[in-house]
């Protein structure tokens, strides 16, 4: 029999607020966190919004790395992971170390090194230090939260562009069902960067003013940063040591529609392969699932494709299904999304309240029509299911459940 696996532990960090209560109070709120870009010079471009992580203070998560020498990203990442674990007590509950693992999922790595280096060319500033730049690697990310929390089973990174926080949760999963582990810390976190703000400039994908997915209206989606990290427990261990079980995770799907480079299949493909091998893994049918948490970045060509996708796989239930996109208040933060969006499912599960999808104005017919705009809804969640799309066709779906 396939283990269960509980979720006990959330952590995040985001343009919104950090730490599950401030987090969910502006999220349940509405609370759009983007605006003018602080972190860099943005007047080369005619695009100036994006969403940061403010009041974050690295040195509260660290006690044996020096933060400074690591980058942006591993830094949001080692705090969530840190939250995360808080949370659920799990460093405590008498779990064998090497059974413990972490995989964590980025986009941009710690590309802040790169930049930082970038930018000691242009302005002929200090030599960088050969530690701070050796931090640069995209396995630095998990081996900093391993050390910090003193573990020692697998750990991994998966690269996997904007997908990536719902594939680190999968591999997480299969590490707890083949035996691997007992306890997987999983998540996403990417630090915002220039060079990914240039990427989707160039593209044409950026927003005027603010992200509004499935609106008619829509002009794209905002650059943005954070992290997001949940604890996975067997669930037969969680419930004998009396932890708080936020959700169980059913499962996930992944697919890769190998259309474009950075374009999603218009008819969505690989969205709709991904979805059905999660509902058919998790043994749900369509009719159990009560909320949708849409990857929904804002752009034209995702959320037609997306809202395909689900047509086709929900049929005439899509247009009935609450769906919301918080990336309308936290933009796109890379690989750190879907792993937030996961802290958003466990949560929404947890409270029985759907949230939002800010600055919703006017309905796309193209689009799914049951978007929650504006205001959170007060409805029991007994099944989420959540998509996560990335450039090169890569696709991954989660779903969850009440317990």
């Amino acid at each position: 029999m396939s283990r269960r696996i509980a979720i006990t532990g959330l952590g995040v960090f985001s343009p919104i607020g950090n730490g599950q209560d401030e987090f969910w109070r502006h999220l349940i709120a509405g609370t759009v966190g983007t605006g003018p870009i602080q972190a860099f010079d943005t007047s080369m471009f005619d695009a100036h919004n994006g969403g940061e992580v403010k009041h974050f203070e690295p040195a509260r998560y660290f006690q044996v790395l020096n933060p400074e020498t690591c980058g942006r990203t591993t830094q949001l990442a080692v705090a969530a992971a840190k939250m995360a674990t808080e949370d659920a007590d799990v460093l405590n509950a008498g779990y064998q170390l090497e059974r413990i693992g972490i995989c964590m999922g980025t986009t941009m790595g710690n590309q802040s090194i790169v930049e930082e280096e970038n930018n000691r060319h242009i302005y002929a500033g200090p030599d960088l230090s050969a530690e701070h730049v050796s931090y640069y690697v995209e396995t630095c990310i998990t081996a900093a939260i391993a050390q910090e929390l003193a573990v020692e089973g697998p750990c991994h990174v998966v690269p996997t562009a904007c997908a990536a926080g719902n594939y680190a949760i999968g591999w997480g999963a299969d590490m707890i069902r083949d035996g691997l582990v007992d306890v997987a810390i999983v998540g996403g976190a990417d630090a915002l960067s220039r060079g990914g703000f240039a990427v989707f400039h160039r593209l044409g994908a950026i927003a005027d003013d603010v992200c509004q997915p499935f609106d008619r209206d829509r002009t794209g989606m905002l650059v943005s940063e954070g992290s997001g990290a949940i604890v996975l427990e067997d669930y037969d261990r969680a419930l004998a040591r009396g932890a708080k079980i936020y959700a169980e995770l059913l499962s996930y799907g992944l697919a890769c529609d190998a259309h474009h480079p950075t374009a999603p299949h218009p008819e969505g493909l690989g969205a709709q392969a991904s979805m059905r091998r999660a509902l058919k893994d998790a043994g749900q049918d369509t009719a159990a699932v009560s909320y949708i948490s849409a990857h929904g970045t804002g752009t034209h060509a995702n959320d037609a494709s997306e809202s395909a996708a689900v047509r086709s796989v929900f049929a005439e239930q899509a247009d009935s299904l609450p769906v919301s996109s918080i990336k309308s208040m936290l933009g796109h933060t890379m690989g750190a999304a879907s792993a937030i969006e996961a802290v958003v499912c466990a949560l929404t599960i947890h409270h029985g309240v759907i949230p939002p999808t800010a600055n919703y104005r006017t309905s796309d017919p193209a689009c799914l029509q049951e978007v929650v705009p504006n205001q959170a809804l007060e409805r029991p969640v007994n099944v989420a299911l959540s998509n996560s799309f990335a450039f090169g066709g890569n696709v991954s779906t989660i779903v969850m459940k009440r317990v």
